[in-house]
């Protein structure tokens, strides 16, 4: 790969400035997988050395894409690729269930774990009665330790009585229980993320974030789950397969 840096020369003629360049030949490297990713970008000494560029055009371009969300600077260790989560709509998995397949190491930090009755909006989603109690859970979700979601999640306490039992994967604790989600609904739209959000998954507000909303039912036709999810749109794609 450091022999193809060359390719990545910026043009001193050009009118485009050259971090700006570089960032871009870089975007376009990662985006063609000539990285994978949590794989170490060359230093900024090498990159000036190999392009014949200075180290501050170096650490434009660098910085340029860590503001993309394409790098995460490691302190005292380097610059890497950022993962991407690339989850199908086709195929009901947990959050933790598709990063362990590709390779990432799920985590969840805690906000939330209560017991409370049911607001309007949960009781028209899950189908419940007035009054009725329900377990709410809210943390963030995270691959190696990176912030990639907000998750909020709503379940009759019928289901969950003690959402303190809950320790990691919450489809994983349903299906130990016997209450396996077999079909799904999700909403998904493009948000920004406000103050909060933002300080959460610490990127600046305002930023481009996915919202999606799912409701989650057993085979019985009975709902649930209703998961609120604000996804990091750097890290986070969605895939679906359509036939004809």
């Amino acid at each position: 790969m450091l022999a193809q840096l060359r390719d990545f020369r910026p043009d001193a003629s050009s009118d485009t400035p050259l971090y700006m360049q570089l960032a871009n030949k870089l975007s376009d490297g990662i985006a063609s997988g000539d990285w994978r990713a949590n794989e170490a970008l060359p230093s900024e000494r090498v990159l000036s050395e190999m392009l014949q560029i200075s180290r501050v055009t170096a650490r434009k371009a660098i910085d340029m894409l860590c503001d993309r969300g394409m790098l995460t600077r490691r302190r005292g260790s380097g610059t890497y690729i950022t993962p991407k989560l690339e989850q199908p709509l086709s195929r009901l998995t947990s959050f933790s269930e598709e990063l362990r397949q590709r390779g990432f190491t799920a985590g969840s930090r805690w906000l939330q774990r209560e017991i409370g009755i049911a607001a309007p909006l949960e009781l028209l989603s899950l189908g419940l009665s007035p009054n009725m109690p329900v377990a709410r859970l809210k943390r963030l979700r995270t691959a190696d330790d990176v912030v990639m979601a907000i998750e909020t999640s709503t379940i009759p306490a019928a289901y969950m009585p003690n959402p303190h039992n809950v320790t990691d994967s919450l489809y994983g604790y349903l299906e130990a229980n016997g209450t396996v989600p077999m079909r799904a609904l999700q909403h998904i739209r493009a948000i920004n993320a406000n103050i909060e959000q933002a300080r959460l998954a610490n990127i600046a507000p305002g930023t481009a974030m996915l919202h999606i909303t799912r409701v989650s039912y057993l085979d019985s036709g009975a709902a649930v789950e209703l998961t609120h999810s604000w996804c990091r749109s750097d890290y986070y794609e969605f895939v679906a397969e359509s036939r004809r």
